[in-house]
């Protein structure tokens, strides 16, 4: 599947701060991208943190319950266009690799065009169906109030968070991984102050939390704008560039339209594996609630990894460095493997403690406990499936990772919780349904990797859209 073999040389810098990974040592080149990502998304798990621990410590079981189990209804929504996001991102990252400076522009403003037009559409969807799914996940009458009071906020100043996301994505497919992990740490500060100001000072409640997020959110966002528009030559961000490119726009929907969907639909599973839960009362909502924020830590290694491939990947196979890819995958998904079981084995030994930091009700506790014996061992699992998704994508077979995890991660999960739950009434059965699921999707994961040419990818998506009489730059392409 994968052939080693060393590389010389340095990771070559094109602009200061945008990095190029089609060179040096695969392993650094690899963690010195990760580790930004890895401290930027502590951070984000710190100020979700954040909101948990003052909401849990300075306001009700109820207020806590609602934000806890808000997180599939904003992914449902945001993550589709997230998934854009990223692919765009990869877009972009083939285009810089390949040095196709007119093209990198284009992608760029057609990227971020495609931002703005999302935002709006993300708040009208938001606010008008937001009643609806919470009504549809079963949401207690107890949690039902602070549960609309908190994404009547949130998606009200959703365009902010979108905006900072194509904004990191863009930077990051240009190597650049420093300057938003120094926005998320302001951002990060910033919404603890005024979690604590909203929430512990004002006893906004929800509606605090949900102000802090937008308004630490908007904050990030326009940071990453502002460091756009300074960049140079063929990477800045000019609003005069600003135009609907329509074959930019195709191709950027036609790479990140599989894993929007498959986020959205994703989520559509874990609102129904939610709607359980919330049948088994307040504490297990807040139980659960807990345990996936500690999840949230968990994930760390899986995200920077997921996050890192489609960049690497991208650059050299836009570069035609086709050993390389291979041999960046192999290092990232064992990387992520690896780190995800430690941290796994780390949290079974210290779960009760954990949980309570977030809740300490012993009734919630128990049903968090339940969650961590049955998920913890099978993380390795989860950054397998997570970090073979990012290579696909990075080689633009974005549909692979979309087919297999509707398939399993919401289909099979939906109808094993549906039937399982029936036929065994108890917590325990819904927590099964990730490992579960994991495995089915890592086995189809591994048979691709292992079987395909997906080194050669865009080079045959391009060769099969050119025109038949362009045989001299069909001979080209494949040199």
């Amino acid at each position: 599947m994968f052939r080693h073999q060393e590389s010389e040389g340095s990771v070559r810098r094109h602009h200061q701060n945008t990095v190029s990974l089609t060179e040096g040592s695969v392993a650094k080149g690899i963690i010195g991208f990760a580790v930004p990502l890895l401290l930027g998304q502590l951070l984000q798990q710190l100020y979700n943190l954040a909101d948990a621990w003052v909401i849990g410590n300075f306001a009700d079981n109820d207020s806590f319950a609602a934000v806890s189990s808000g997180g599939s209804l904003t992914f449902l929504i945001i993550g589709f266009f997230n998934g854009i996001a990223v692919g765009g991102s990869v877009i972009i990252s083939r285009y810089y690799g390949a040095r196709d400076k007119k093209s990198v522009e284009e992608a760029i403003h057609s990227n971020f065009l495609f931002g703005i037009v999302s935002s709006v559409i993300s708040t009208g969807i938001g606010l008008l169906l937001a009643p609806l799914i919470l009504r549809l996940m079963n949401t207690p009458d107890s949690v039902m109030p602070h549960a609309l009071t908190y994404f009547r906020i949130y998606f009200g100043g959703v365009s902010t968070i979108i905006l900072y996301n194509i904004c990191m994505a863009i930077m990051r497919a240009l190597g650049d991984s420093i300057h938003p992990l120094y926005y998320l740490m302001i951002s990060s500060l910033t919404n603890v102050v005024l979690d604590l100001f909203f929430v512990a000072g004002l006893h906004w409640g929800v509606g605090g939390a949900a102000f802090a997020t937008v308004l630490s959110q908007g904050l990030s966002a326009i940071l990453c704008i502002v460091r756009m528009c300074r960049l140079p030559d063929d990477t800045r961000l000019d609003f005069r560039k600003l135009k609907w490119n329509s074959s930019m726009i195709r191709e950027i929907l036609a790479q990140g339209l599989p894993t929007g969907i498959q986020n959205s639909v994703i989520s559509i599973g874990n609102l129904t594996i939610q709607s359980n839960i919330n049948a088994f009362g307040a504490f297990a909502m807040s139980g659960h609630g807990a345990y996936s924020k500690i999840e949230g830590f968990v994930f760390l290694p899986i995200t920077c990894m997921s996050m890192s491939l489609p960049t690497f990947v991208g650059q050299n196979l836009g570069a035609k460095e086709y050993g390389r890819a291979k041999r960046g995958a192999l290092f990232g998904i064992l990387s992520g493997m690896l780190t995800a079981e430690l941290i796994g084995v780390i949290l079974l030994l210290g779960a009760p403690y954990a949980l309570r930091f977030f809740v300490d009700v012993d009734e919630a506790v128990s049903y968090g406990l339940i969650d961590i014996h049955i998920i913890a061992p099978f993380y390795f699992l989860l950054a397998f499936s997570h970090c073979s998704a990012g290579v696909m994508r990075g080689c633009g077979k974005a549909v692979v990772p979309m087919a297999t995890m509707l398939t399993f991660w919401c289909g099979v999960r939906i109808l094993y919780v549906t039937l399982a739950v029936r036929a065994f009434p108890v917590f325990g059965t819904i927590s099964w349904a990730y490992p579960l699921t994991w495995t089915c999707s890592s086995v189809v994961f591994l048979l691709f990797l292992w079987k395909s040419d997906w080194v050669h990818a865009f080079e045959k998506k391009r060769e099969e859209e050119l025109p038949q009489k362009s045989l001299p730059l069909r001979k080209e392409l494949k040199k």
